[in-house]
């Protein structure tokens, strides 16, 4: 599996990965929501309120925790959009769904 997350760039390698997305100064908050709800299959206005507030107070957001090759289409997706995404390795706290 694999997690879309916004977060800094990390090394990837084993079963799970997770996208990663950096909030980024150019980017306003209503727009970080409506590109994830767009890309991230499933994912609901509340979840990416979540993930949106997640890094933007903590400097980054796992946002989905998936299959790699999902992962790595979601974090297209969210670069295509302007947003700072990687794919990371699963693990950590909050698998599965973003954090609160």
């Amino acid at each position: 599996m694999s997690t879309p997350s916004m977060a800094a760039p990390g090394s990837g390698g084993g079963v799970l990965d997770r996208p990663a997305v950096l909030p980024g100064y150019d980017n306003k908050r209503e727009y970080v929501v409506r590109v994830l709800m767009k890309v991230v299959d499933g994912l609901t206005v509340d979840d990416a309120v979540n993930v949106m507030q997640e890094a933007h107070q903590n400097g980054m957001a796992c946002v989905i925790e998936c299959a790699q090759e999902d992962a790595e289409r979601y974090c297209e997706g969210l670069r295509g959009n302007g947003l700072i995404a990687s794919v990371e390795p699963a693990g950590g706290g909050g698998e599965g769904k973003p954090s609160d």
